[in-house]
């Protein structure tokens, strides 16, 4: 048999059990879509083609499958007609009947897992098989189509619930939907398919009876991990299936040498990458393409979005997207890292601090209660608390620049566009409007005035007025 495969995976069925305007095969699980996590197991057989089968909402489903892979071929099922007649949609988008074996999976089976598909395609091929079906044994198996075989243990039929005897519905093997089939056979044995069935439609498991009328071998797989079989109709399986995949990535990160204190809490998504002797504390979610490095401790309660953690960092109750943090560098508690931010080795980036576009060099610091925006701070300089970038000037926005080894004193503001020199320092309370040379003290403007009776002058009646009149009589004032 020839070892080119055609994948098959079928997304086009309506979803409507999920109600929600996203298609249901765009639902996030484990940081992918699940057509995603579909195509991804097939690219791993080695698959030379793959083509997708869209029904509804087609033009979402389609637009992910096209940013995943566009070599993806489309095929658009007008009208859902069964598993049959989507399979029959498939064949006739490639133009011709491909050669070797065709996998069929679907779209909504996101545990479903590379190893296993050529697992399934391996033994098709050894055996010189027409059909062989992926089947489990569930603990209810109502509902199911019900595998039926030949006291050798070659397969007869697939049997859907409703059509089922009742002895066909004592049998606790069930068929998962997923097929390795001759591609030749299933080029005629889709085409041959009619509908009288009590659901009026083409079911895709008459294959299976037509390969033994032809006296054609069918066998199956029988898949022990129930878990990478069960699909997704509503959001009570999606969340099910979304705590089961988490719990495969906490053990296997585990097994990797990545302590998790507390894995039920601790959430990590599929292409997040962790080194050695990473530890996370409770509350922890890493998303995207987060990365942490050796020996780097995140949380508790931290949440990282495509965030490069560089090795023995410490990020404590931060928020992070699109951030870099150095090595050896401090996060937190209560830090907000937005896209663009990026420290050097050893930085700090404390209590109640916001960055944004903004560079920090080695061993820079702003421990608390600032906004950094549009900002370089140099090598060693340390930002003084409640310190402000003014970097937005109602149309566009401008960069702070603060040398190295400069001090800058707490409520300060920088006005963008300015220019902090090497070795620099700015007085408590300063807003800083032009550049300092490096080695200069910028101390703010005039001193302070008092104006008696503004309040009540200006804002007659109001509840500050009403507040300073009642404080000057108990005074005497």
């Amino acid at each position: 048999m020839s070892d080119q495969v055609t994948a098959i995976v079928l997304a086009a069925g309506a979803g409507t059990r999920m109600r929600s305007r996203t298609a249901k095969v765009l639902h996030p699980i484990g940081g992918r879509s699940m057509i995603a996590h579909a195509l991804l197991a097939v690219q791993q057989t080695g698959a030379g083609t793959v083509v997708a089968v869209v029904g509804h909402q087609r033009d979402q489903v389609s637009a992910e499958i096209s940013a995943i892979d566009p070599s993806v071929v489309h095929a658009v099922q007008e009208e859902q007609r069964g598993t049959g007649h989507a399979v029959q949609v498939a064949l006739d988008a490639l133009g011709a009947v491909p050669t070797g074996t065709v996998l069929i999976t679907y779209g909504d089976v996101p545990l479903l897992t590379g190893d296993t598909l050529s697992t399934l395609l391996r033994e098709h091929r050894d055996a010189g098989r027409a059909v062989s079906v992926l089947t489990y044994r569930p603990l209810d198996p109502a509902g199911y189509g019900r595998i039926v075989r030949a006291e050798d243990g070659s397969v007869l039929a697939i049997r859907e619930h409703r059509d089922a005897s009742a002895d066909e519905l004592a049998i606790t093997e069930v068929n998962s939907g997923i097929l390795a089939v001759d591609a030749g056979f299933l080029d005629r044995a889709v085409r041959s398919l009619d509908a009288g069935n009590t659901q009026g439609e083409y079911y895709l498991t008459d294959i299976v009876g037509r390969a033994v009328q032809d006296g054609l071998p069918v066998g199956a797989h029988v898949l022990e991990d129930l878990w990478q079989t069960e699909g997704v109709n509503d959001r009570h399986q999606l969340a099910r299936l979304g705590r089961a995949l988490n719990d495969r990535l906490t053990r296997h990160w585990m097994d990797e040498g990545v302590t998790i204190v507390d894995p039920a809490t601790t959430w990590i998504d599929s292409a997040v990458q962790l080194g050695q002797d990473v530890t996370l504390l409770p509350g922890t979610q890493l998303l995207g393409a987060t990365v942490v490095a050796d020996g780097a401790t995140i949380g508790p309660d931290t949440t990282l979005r495509d965030v490069e953690v560089g090795p023995d960092a410490e990020v404590v109750r931060t928020h992070g997207s699109n951030a870099v943090i150095g090595a050896g560098t401090t996060v937190g508690p209560f830090a907000y890292l937005r896209p663009g931010t990026v420290t050097g080795t050893g930085a700090k980036i404390g209590t109640f601090v916001e960055t944004k576009n903004t560079r920090l060099g080695d061993g820079a610091k702003a421990p608390h209660l600032s906004y950094l925006g549009d900002a370089d701070i140099g090598e060693g300089t340390n930002i003084g608390a409640g310190t402000i970038t003014a970097n937005y000037d109602g149309v566009a926005k401008h960069r702070t620049s603060i040398g190295r080894h400069a001090r800058t004193g707490s409520d300060n503001v920088f006005v963008a566009p300015v220019s902090i020199g090497d070795g620099a320092y700015t007085a408590a309370g300063t807003t800083v409007r032009d550049d300092v040379p490096p080695g200069a003290l910028a101390v703010g403007g005039d001193r302070q005035r008092t104006m008696e009776g503004w309040v009540e002058a200006r804002r007659p009646g109001s509840a500050s007025a009403e507040a300073a009149r009642r404080a000057q009589e108990s005074t005497g004032e």
